[in-house]
């Protein structure tokens, strides 16, 4: 099963399904409302394939969600003011919707009474707040075979993670890095973010 957390319009789920030949369940979550409806749209004909408009994090409640004048942009987080100037016209705030989050290891009960996957894959793109989501994974992250995050380079969020600290906290918690590639690769030659593909260290025997 895939968590695909920070579906956007659902081009990684599009990507696995067409690209990777993935036939699970994945279950998609996005807070953008608007964005959700395109969602929703692409995910309609796929009875595999379910979709949330919510987001994930470190609480079970409401808050305000940030939409960027790029939609991909859109954070429970701020923009930093140190971002490079390339990002500013797209990462800057135009609106704020109040939005639910859930905590994942309230969730993931319910979800596995509901459809009884294992085996689960946690993907993360919510722009600064990937840690939040795993603290709110609490003991059930132990149950993921594996995490792919955006490790934060260069400052894009107030309060975002380090690719250091990030790395380091998923180390102490079992996962292993599996590969590393760049994001935002055409902003040479400084590297902005990158994707890591961590793997739980009991899944490779590591």
């Amino acid at each position: 099963c895939l968590f695909d957390v920070g579906a956007n319009r659902g081009q990684y789920a599009t990507m696995l399904r067409k690209d990777a030949g993935y036939k699970g369940l994945i279950l998609s979550f996005e807070p953008n409302p608007d964005v959700f409806v395109e969602l929703q749209k692409a995910a309609a004909s796929d009875r595999k394939w379910l979709v949330f408009n919510m987001a994930l994090s470190d609480f079970d409640g409401n808050a305000s969600f940030n939409i960027m004048a790029a939609d991909q942009f859109s954070s429970l987080k701020k923009p930093s003011g140190e971002q490079d100037a390339i990002f500013a016209d797209r990462n800057k705030v135009t609106k704020t919707v109040e939005m639910q989050c859930r905590r994942l290891d309230t969730l993931l009960p319910e979800l596995v009474a509901q459809h009884g996957f294992a085996r689960p894959f946690l993907k993360m793109d919510t722009q600064g707040h990937d840690l939040s989501v795993c603290e709110g994974a609490g003991a059930v992250l132990a149950d993921m075979l594996g995490i792919q995050t955006e490790l934060g380079v260069r400052p894009i969020y107030e309060g975002g993670t380090g690719y250091r600290a990030m790395i380091d906290w998923l180390g102490d918690r079992g996962f292993v890095p599996s590969a590393f590639f760049a994001n935002n690769k055409g902003h040479f030659p400084l590297l902005v973010e990158m994707d890591g593909i961590f793997v739980n260290r009991t899944v490779v025997g590591a």
